[in-house]
């Protein structure tokens, strides 16, 4: 099987389209990456080894804009640009995993009558992925949640999203015992880059946290001075370890109990798989507000918590830890719900249905 895979944007978008490349890749495909060319899918990619093409494209302003014009005449050129590496690629299947190079590879792909998948990580579905459903072979969903924004549509799987393998292969006495960990131990972190209001939440509420809770709080690299200036003056006990980036993240999160994180797809998927209690803060600040969606679908199975960064203080997230930690039931209870989310097999299960749509199965 011959394979495009396209994503951009973010890691979000990009390590999916990743994990499916090599599911591909072990099973004796062979695959090709096209990614904008200002994107960080370029640096991503090829640090997995694979071959990517590039194009330029951008997004539409919501407001009336100028720059509207040129991102109409940007899409008309990567469409075309896109038909001339597809052409000379000559794949079997066209996968798209979101963001704006992804919409313009698909659209390409299925005007040419090429089988084509979109992966929507997010239980809200974004603009790009609603318009391309009309038009692929099969839509692979991560949350039960999106199937109703994608209308009466019989192609809809509900896949989940894929996990790294280092996520799903670790356990959580072996973690543990690797960290010299025992009681409970929540981590705490806003993405690779951090998230400033969890940070400001947690410079005040560290004073308040027990010391029999274990605290990993990772502040992200940019961030980590202006959290320890901060601090200066102040005493940081022995429980709470302040990193700028947790580099053994897969072992971190094996070891937790609690996780405390925005509420981004793929974390959200990890937090599941391994069955963790977990607090989400959903970032406001992004399209169609779509960590909320993927929040409340683990809120309402009674897998999470909910702080709105609204009302996020020092308070209100020591007296969320203070309540987690404290009840261990309600803990087992939301561990053992999130579990019930978790699609373990969701690189395997896309695998199946890209299968189908191009009768290689």
């Amino acid at each position: 099987m011959k394979a495009i895979l396209t994503a951009g944007g973010t890691a979000g978008h990009i390590n999916p389209a990743i994990a499916i490349a090599k599911e591909i890749t072990a099973d004796g495909g062979q695959v090709l990456f096209i990614g904008n060319e200002t994107g960080m899918e370029t640096e991503l990619v090829k640090k997995e080894g694979f071959e990517i093409k590039t194009i330029r494209v951008s997004g539409f302003k919501r407001s009336l804009s100028p720059k509207n014009f040129k991102t109409v005449w940007q899409a008309a050129k990567g469409i075309s640009d896109t038909k001339k590496i597809i052409k000379d690629f000559a794949p079997d299947v066209v996968i798209g995993c979101g963001g704006y190079v992804s919409g313009s590879a698909v659209f390409a792909a299925a005007q040419m009558k090429i089988p084509t998948l979109i992966h929507e990580q997010n239980a809200f579905p974004g603009l790009t992925n609603k318009i391309l459903a009309k038009m692929v072979s099969c839509v692979c969903i991560s949350f039960e949640e999106s199937r109703k924004y994608f209308g009466d549509l019989d192609k809809i799987v509900y896949t989940g999203n894929p996990v790294r393998q280092n996520i799903l292969s670790l356990k959580y006495e072996d973690a543990r015992a690797a960290m010299g960990v025992s009681g409970t131990l929540a981590l705490v972190f806003g993405g690779s880059l951090g998230a400033k209001a969890i940070n400001d939440a947690m410079a005040d509420a560290f004073p308040l946290i027990d010391k029999d809770l274990t605290v990993i709080w990772g502040t992200g690299k940019k961030r980590y001075d202006g959290v320890m200036e901060a601090l200066s003056g102040k005493e940081i006990p022995g429980n709470i370890k302040i990193m700028p980036y947790i580099y053994n993240m897969d072992e971190v999160m094996a070891a937790a109990d609690i996780v405390v994180s925005r509420a981004g797809a793929i974390t959200i998927s990890e937090i599941c798989v391994k069955g963790k209690a977990a607090v989400l803060i959903p970032s406001p600040n992004v399209t169609g507000n779509h960590q909320m969606h993927n929040a409340l679908a683990l809120k309402n199975a009674g897998a999470a918590d909910i702080i709105e960064e609204v009302n996020l203080t020092g308070e209100s997230l020591a007296a969320a830890l203070k309540e987690l930690a404290g009840d261990k039931d309600k803990m087992a209870t939301m561990q053992a719900n999130a579990i019930t989310m978790a699609k373990p097999l969701a690189t395997a299960e896309i695998y199946r249905e890209i299968k189908k749509i191009t009768g290689t199965h």
